[in-house]
C-alpha cells in the first residue's frame, strides 16, 4: 500500500523555497479582466468549457509574478454542477481533469520561458526564475456548488450529514487525485463536518497530499461558528494533510487565526486571505466593509511569517500585482537544484513514497 511521507514532503519543498512558498492569487477576477463572463452557477469553472486559454494565461501571469504554487480552476467544478448545466457525468469528469492539465501546461510553458530567458527578473517586474512549482487541485466546499453563498456561512441545513458530504465529493476527489496534480487544496472549508468528510475521504485510498484551508468572519471561529481549533485538529489528525490554514478571510483576522492553528498542529501553516471585502450572497458580489478602509495585506506578510505562516498567497479580489509585491518581500529562493529524491527536479511535482 502506498503512503505519503508527510514528515519530509512539504518541509523539503519549503526548504528549497527559502522557508516560505508563495501561493497564487484570485482567479475569477483575473478571468473577468480578460473578458470572461462568469455570471453562471459554474463561476470560474465555466471557462473550462470554452475559455481554457484564459485560465492558462492567468496561471502564467501568477507564475511570472513569482508564485510557487498555482491552484486549478476546479473550485466550483463539480460533476453534479456540470450535470445540472446539461453535460454528462463523463463530461464533468473530463473537465475536472482538464483543470489540472491546463495548470500543468502553464507550468511547462513557464519553465520553457525560464530556460529561454537570459535574466531572472525583467524591468516590468516579471519573474523568469526557474524553481520548483506545484499544481494544487482545488476542491471547493459543498456551499460553493450550491452557489448561494453558504460557503461563507457554513449553514447547510439540519438535514446535512457526514455520509452525504462524502458521497457528494468522493468521485470528484478521486478524479483530481489521479489527474497529475501535486496535491489537493480543500478550500474555504466552512464547518467541522465538511472537514471531517474530507479527512475521511483522504483515508479511502487517496494517494495524494492535501491541504485544508478554512475561512473565518470573526477571527476566532470558522464561518459556521465551529471552533477553528477543533477544525484544525481534524486536519492535524489526517496523515495525508501536509498543511493547514486559512483562505478567503479578511487580512485583519489572520494573525489571531495563525495563533489558534499553531496551538493544535505542527504542520506548515498556509494563509491566503481575500482583499478585505465581504461577499454579499444576495447581491452576488463583493462589497467593501463599512468603516473599514481597503486593506493592502502585503504589509502584513512579514508579521504573518514571523508568527509561523510558511505558505502565503491571496484569494478573492487579489491579483498578480499582489503576488508580485509579496514576492519582493520573500527571501531569495534556489532556482536550479533538485528539491530531494522525493520531488521531480524539472517539473517540481510532489512525489509519493511507496512502501
Amino acid at each position: 500500500m502506498s503512503n505519503i511521507d508527510v514528515d519530509t514532503l512539504m518541509s523539503d519543498f519549503l526548504h528549497k523555497s527559502g522557508g516560505v512558498a508563495l501561493i497564487d492569487g484570485g482567479l475569477a477576477t483575473e478571468l473577468e479582466r480578460y473578458g470572461a463572463d462568469l455570471n453562471d452557477p459554474l463561476w470560474s469553472a465555466k471557462c473550462l468549457v470554452n475559455s481554457t486559454h484564459l485560465i492558462r494565461q492567468v496561471h502564467l501571469d501568477y507564475l511570472e509574478a513569482g508564485a510557487d504554487i498555482i491552484i486549478t480552476a476546479s473550485y466550483q467544478a463539480t460533476i453534479q454542477g456540470f450535470v445540472a448545466k446539461g453535460y454528462s457525468s463523463e463530461d464533468g469528469e473530463s473537465m475536472l481533469r482538464k483543470s489540472v492539465e491546463i495548470a500543468c501546461e502553464a507550468r511547462d510553458l513557464y519553465h520553457q520561458r525560464c530556460r529561454e530567458s537570459s535574466i531572472d527578473y525583467t524591468a516590468d517586474g516579471r519573474v523568469f526564475k526557474h524553481r520548483p512549482i506545484l499544481v494544487a487541485a482545488s476542491v471547493g466546499s459543498y456551499g460553493a456548488y450550491l452557489a448561494d453563498g453558504s460557503e461563507y456561512s457554513g449553514d447547510y441545513g439540519n438535514a446535512m450529514n457526514l455520509e452525504f458530504l462524502k458521497g457528494f465529493h468522493r468521485r470528484r476527489v478521486q478524479i483530481l487525485a489521479e489527474s497529475g496534480a501535486d496535491l489537493i487544496a480543500f478550500e474555504t472549508i466552512p464547518n467541522k463536518l465538511e472537514a471531517q468528510a474530507f479527512s475521511e475521504l483522504l483515508e479511502e485510498g487517496i494517494n495524494i497530499p492535501a491541504w485544508f484551508a478554512f475561512n473565518s468572519k470573526d477571527g476566532v471561529n470558522v464561518v459556521s461558528g465551529d471552533s477553528l481549533a477543533e477544525c484544525a485538529a481534524v486536519a492535524d489528525s489526517c496523515k495525508k494533510v501536509v498543511a493547514v490554514g486559512i483562505n478567503c478571510t479578511p487580512p485583519r483576522f489572520i494573525g489571531g487565526l495563525i495563533s489558534t492553528i499553531k496551538k493544535v498542529t505542527n504542520k506548515p501553516i498556509l494563509i491566503y486571505p481575500n482583499s478585505g471585502e465581504s461577499y454579499d450572497a444576495q447581491l452576488k458580489q463583493w462589497v467593501q466593509n463599512t468603516g473599514v478602509a481597503e486593506e493592502d495585506f502585503v504589509s502584513y506578510v512579514n508579521t504573518w511569517c514571523e508568527m509561523g505562516a510558511s505558505l502565503v498567497g491571496g484569494c478573492c479580489r487579489t491579483t498578480p500585482d499582489t503576488i508580485r509585491a509579496i514576492h519582493k518581500m520573500l527571501p531569495s529562493r534556489s532556482a536550479s537544484t533538485p528539491i530531494t529524491e522525493n520531488l521531480q527536479s524539472e517539473s517540481g511535482r510532489l512525489m509519493i513514497k511507496t512502501a
